[in-house]
């Protein structure tokens, strides 16, 4: 009980790295959850501060998930008699509570779908391929990234139940990881029921 603890305090404090603030914050000159969406993430960094910088705002958001779970096993390696698949997915679920509510910047984070993405690569990179090749392709069909994250977090726990070689615990962390992912975009589901999310132009 203590390793799980222990390894779910290192994957949230991770998580609680935001790079779109200290990225913004950096190279644009204010905090980007000041602005367009109030998000701490990749998309709102998009909006608001350009494609460069979103960019690498990703791809750190994508590695705190990978870098958490790589802890995890590390840790893991070290005991004997733990179930490694929760510990696992332990540390994915905290790597993206901290990127929603990250100590470090007065628990304003973003939506966790970047940092959700490293750990499905991580847990198990075809379920991850799948739900990443479906989500872009969700959001080429509607042009919004929520729509897409939404239902590729719906898809995760689906395919872990039928594809995943993983305990129950493990399963109902996955459940948790997609209700979370789904909680964060209450906003957004709102805007879309109501015909106003915002949607990405792919001809700038």
């Amino acid at each position: 009980m203590v390793l799980y603890i222990l390894v779910s305090i290192i994957a949230y404090f991770i998580g609680s790295v935001s790079f779109a603030v200290i990225f913004s914050r950096k190279f644009a000159g204010f905090d980007v959850r000041d602005k367009g969406s109030k998000g701490a993430g990749a998309t709102n960094v998009l909006r608001t501060a350009g494609a460069k910088i979103a960019l690498l705002t990703l791809v750190c958001d994508i590695l705190k998930g990978i870098i958490a779970i790589v802890v995890a096993i590390i840790i893991g390696k070290i005991w004997t008699e733990i179930d490694m698949d929760i510990l696992k997915y332990l540390a994915g679920f905290f790597a993206i509570l901290g990127h929603t509510f990250p100590i470090f910047f007065e628990f304003r984070g973003g939506k966790g779908v970047a940092t959700a993405l490293g750990v499905l690569v991580t847990l198990n990179w075809k379920i991850g391929l799948i739900c990443l090749i479906f989500g872009l392709i969700i959001i080429v069909i509607t042009k919004m990234v929520s729509v897409g994250s939404i239902l590729s977090a719906i898809l995760y726990p689906i395919l872990t139940i039928f594809m995943a070689d993983v305990e129950f615990g493990a399963v109902i962390i996955s459940i948790l990881i997609a209700l979370f992912v789904i909680f964060n975009h209450r906003e957004n589901l709102k805007r879309i029921k109501n015909g106003t999310e915002n949607k990405l132009n792919f001809k700038n």
